[in-house]
């Protein structure tokens, strides 16, 4: 007999096709991405024929690929609707996304409260940015997440809200009116970003982004370094490390929206909003004590 297909090396190569790229397949099947590329070239040596071609960052199906993409799904669905029929299936694990800002400072609070609320359940949490968990909820690959609410035309439903705050390292100033604002941010797209700037720029100060992060922790350790100042949003208070900038005015709050894929059961839908509701309408922020901070325009 000659070389056979092996169904986990098909799953991940149809999770490449669904989830974007190897990288994203890494994540949504819960391994690494030279696990993943190591599973394509044993599939490509048994195909005898190239599956995938990439041109820079850019990966795409060549002919083969495509040819394989199809049979892989045939071959999947046929095994799994034969598991059931054997009733052996195994229930699917419930992927879960949390934005780092409330992840970071509430995550064993925070997965008590979903996991109370969805017993029986296997819970896989992802944490990641906004956007790129909004994304990855319309294609499928996570059941729901929990995404800040400026993400536009994902729509979803509202559970909470966090309060936003100007933050900076001790002892920071802000410079003179004549000189730009240093802002530490995230990477582009994100709304927390635009939201930084046009408030500062509507105060009159022109801005300088003195340094880009891809994650929280980034901005963060930025911010912490005297870098600039960030607007962040928080659960508990000031992230250690550092201090609210008083003088700016406030930005509010931000809301927190749950957002679910298409076809998800209802009532796993409507049991974790609910226990997020209750998360965090019970949170309440406790800034701790502030420094003295001297007027804005003041460097002295």
């Amino acid at each position: 007999m000659g070389a056979l297909l092996d169904l986990v090396q098909l799953r991940t190569f149809v999770a490449i096709a669904e989830c974007g790229g190897f990288g994203r397949a890494a994540s949504a099947l819960r391994t690494s991405q030279p696990t993943v590329s190591q599973h394509v070239r044993s599939l490509e040596r048994v195909v005898g024929q190239p599956l995938v071609e990439r041109t820079g960052r850019s990966t795409r199906f060549t002919s083969a690929g495509e040819t394989l993409l199809v049979e892989a799904r045939r071959l999947l669905a046929a095994h799994d609707a034969a598991m059931c029929r054997l009733g052996a299936e195994r229930p699917a694990a419930l992927t879960v996304g949390a934005i780092e800002h409330a992840a970071c400072q509430v995550l064993p609070d925070l997965l008590g409260a979903l996991m109370a609320a969805l017993p029986g359940q296997d819970v896989v949490f992802r944490l990641d940015r906004s956007t790129a968990l909004a994304e990855a909820t319309t294609r499928g690959t996570l059941d729901m997440a929990l995404i800040l609410g400026v993400v536009p035309n994902v729509g979803g439903v509202q559970v909470g809200t966090l309060p936003l705050h100007w933050l900076s390292a001790p002892g920071w100033f802000m410079p003179p009116p004549d000189g730009p604002v240093p802002l530490v941010a995230f990477q582009e797209p994100c709304a927390l970003r635009t939201r930084a700037v046009r408030a500062l720029e509507g105060l009159g100060w022109s801005v300088r982004i003195t340094t880009e992060a891809t994650n929280l922790e980034g901005v963060l350790a930025a911010a912490r370094a005297g870098l600039g100042v960030a607007l962040l949003p928080t659960a508990y208070g000031v992230p250690q490390g550092l201090e609210e900038v008083r003088h700016l005015p406030s930005q509010g709050s931000i809301g927190l929206r749950l957002v679910s894929r298409q076809g998800l059961d209802a009532a796993i839908e409507a049991g974790a909003g609910e226990a997020l509701r209750r998360f965090f309408s019970s949170i309440t922020d406790f800034p701790g004590p502030l420094a003295e901070r001297v007027p804005i325009g003041n460097s002295n």
